[in-house]
């Protein structure tokens, strides 16, 4: 890369003598590319965070608590001394009425031990399919936030990367241009140094 001195604003744009064609270029590309890393950015972002928020907000209005029962009795044991469940909960089979009356059945994370007929809550959709329960107002905007960020950060990139090419680019064309006319006017000057 070439020696460049003390930095001076805006100097591709300025009237000189000695600029090239090639600066005025290579600052209209940097321009364009800060630019479009912006735009892209701060639109990539804002339209994904939206979108995470408004199917968050649609999950939580959709998605209902129902009480499902236990089918049958859930594997492991439960500790006699403390009547509550050893270990992590495990996976027992349930049944539940979703809300248009339909009956469903499936797996459900319960306590181990837990008897027939014992109460779980679960979530379910419309259909009375099983989901997850639906993140908080907080968790929405929190997941919205960083998953927005990401798409930001991840869409700015393309500009700023293609934009940095395309300079080191100009700056190699502009280098062998360089190197053009000192070996044509370099025997002119008769190899005198110092």
């Amino acid at each position: 890369m070439a020696f460049r001195g003390p930095k001076v604003w805006l100097w591709r744009w300025r009237r000189n003598p000695l600029r090239r064609r090639a600066d005025a270029m290579e600052g209209w590309v940097l321009l364009g590319a800060g630019v479009l890393t912006v735009l892209a950015g701060v639109l990539a972002g804002l339209t994904a965070t939206r979108s995470v928020e408004d199917e968050l907000a649609r999950e939580r209005e959709d998605w209902r608590p129902a009480v499902a029962h236990l089918s049958e009795r859930a594997p492991g044991t439960a500790d006699a001394h403390t009547g509550t469940a050893s270990g992590d909960r495990v996976w027992g089979r349930a049944a539940w009425t979703a809300v248009d009356g339909t009956a469903h059945s499936g797996l459900v994370r319960v306590r181990p031990g837990s008897t027939a007929g014992t109460p779980v809550v679960v979530w379910t959709d419309r259909r009375g399919a099983l989901v997850s329960r639906p993140a908080t107002p907080y968790e929405a905007r929190l997941r919205a936030s960083l998953i927005g960020g990401l798409a930001g950060v991840s869409t700015a990139a393309v500009p700023f990367i293609v934009g940095r090419a395309v300079r080191a680019r100009l700056e190699r064309r502009r280098m062998d241009q360089w190197d053009a006319d000192w070996a044509r006017f370099d025997p002119l000057w008769g190899h005198r140094t110092g």
